[in-house]
């Protein structure tokens, strides 16, 4: 039987979201999780899964019903080379999935900025990185083991299940809950990054030439100042030549996290000193070039805890939404001590996506935890609107189903899917009735 536990209730990272569940159990199979499903379906509760809490949204809160945890669900099936795939239990957390395809020779083609999640809450959710010609992580799913609301465990993929593997892909939870994911990988490699500080104006200017010439272009804006800083990764025959030790850990750890922390919390305390701690931490962003295993320069460590909001917009409203962004922020009384993030992404066929269907430009918002909101993620909600702007699922939003049906083509197919697997609604929650509809 599954591990069953007595919980005294469920909180996110960030700590924003939280739950009290009557149940949390960590299935070691497929097989145990088809059984929880089962049992809390006779016991008219309802289940949901939770990964490492990186979601902002509660779209993992279970309520008062079961909550699944991922730490028996994190074995690796089997890895394929000549295939270029590997299938691993949802639990498992990327960073361990990182070293695991090291070891093998292997990389995923794309990532975020952190490796702490699982690979179902980071695919679930749409997690991305950003990427001229490839996608999400949950793009280059190539096959999905699914539990449904029967109890069944279903295999899905583009031959198989295809309706099924459609939308469990990017499913939000909503469809069942995932017990093991086939990844697409392909042959270790190395990233070269450039990283540059660069102008606002400038970064804008030079922004589709900036997009169209590197595999990996990203750049943060620090607000109250026209100063950026710019990421250009490609891939490099080599040789590898990371940072120092000690550079890696000042730059990346001690500046980035320890340094940051305090200057963040003397924001918080005094916000007038907000400008001028954002003048200092843009200059303290300084040129430099590494090359080093691809997983170690999509991701660093982010010890900093803050909450956020992005959103995907047509790549041709991009340049209009920035500077409108920009003017907001100068016109306004905010003060904002983190930098905004922009990135890019291909379109892709993924229902849910925000990509789907087009060229997007991903625009993240941030303040740091306990910060008051100031109308700050309101005003950016209703720009991005403006510009049929599809938000991120595991990212603050006050969306709802009429809204996000009119910015995604195939929103009905996947409500109907949903119909069709979880009739019964035994994976809802609050949040996912907000945003697909009861």
């Amino acid at each position: 039987m599954p591990q069953s536990t007595a919980t005294a209730g469920w909180r996110n990272w960030a700590g924003n979201q939280s739950a009290r569940p009557s149940r949390v159990v960590a299935p070691a199979s497929a097989q145990e999780l088809g059984e929880v499903v089962r049992r809390a379906a006779e016991d008219g509760r309802t289940v949901k899964a939770v990964g490492s809490g990186h979601s902002f949204t509660a779209i993992a809160a279970a309520g008062d019903g079961v909550l699944v945890r991922p730490d028996g669900l994190t074995a690796v099936r089997g890895i394929d080379h000549e295939a270029g795939t590997v299938t691993v239990e949802s639990g498992l957390p990327l960073h361990r999935l990182n070293r695991l395809l090291t070891t093998a020779g292997l990389s995923l083609t794309n990532m975020g900025d952190i490796e702490v999640q699982t690979v179902a809450g980071a695919t679930s959710t749409g997690t991305h990185g950003t990427g001229r010609d490839s996608g999400s992580l949950a793009a280059q799913i190539r096959a999905v083991e699914i539990v449904l609301a029967d109890g069944s465990v279903q295999q899905c993929s583009p031959t198989e299940n295809a309706e099924l593997f459609q939308g469990a892909r990017l499913g939000l939870g909503a469809l069942g809950v995932i017990s093991a994911v086939t990844l697409g990988v392909e042959p270790a490699f190395l990233l070269t990054a450039h990283e540059q500080p660069m102008a606002f104006d400038e970064v804008l200017e030079r922004f589709d030439d900036l997009t169209a010439v590197n595999e990996h272009f990203e750049f943060y804006w620090f607000p109250h100042t026209d100063r950026c800083s710019t990421k250009r990764n490609n891939r490099s025959q080599g040789p590898a030549a990371p940072l120092p030790g000690f550079k890696a850990w000042l730059d990346d750890d001690f500046l980035s996290n320890t340094v940051w922390e305090c200057a963040c919390r003397v924001g918080r305390r005094f916000p007038g000193t907000i400008p001028t701690i954002a003048q200092l931490a843009s200059r303290a962003w300084s040129e430099r070039t590494f090359t080093d295993t691809a997983y170690r320069v999509f991701t660093s460590p982010r010890k900093v805890r803050f909450t956020e909001m992005e959103y995907a917009v047509p790549r041709e409203a991009a340049d209009t939404v920035l500077r409108e962004l920009k003017v907001l922020v100068e016109r306004s009384d905010w003060r904002i001590s983190f930098p905004v993030e922009v990135r890019t992404a291909p379109a892709d066929d993924l229902w849910l996506s925000t990509a789907h269907g087009r060229d997007s430009v991903y625009i993240a918002v941030h303040l740091y935890r306990g910060s008051p909101e100031q109308g700050y993620f309101t005003e950016v909600e209703k720009l991005m609107a403006a510009h049929a702007g599809r938000p991120h699922w595991g990212k603050l939003h006050t969306r709802d189903a009429e809204y996000l049906a009119s910015v995604y083509p195939r929103f009905g197919d996947f409500t109907a899917l949903r119909d069709k697997v979880d009739p019964g609604r035994l994976f809802a929650n609050d949040y996912l009735r907000r945003v697909l509809g009861a």
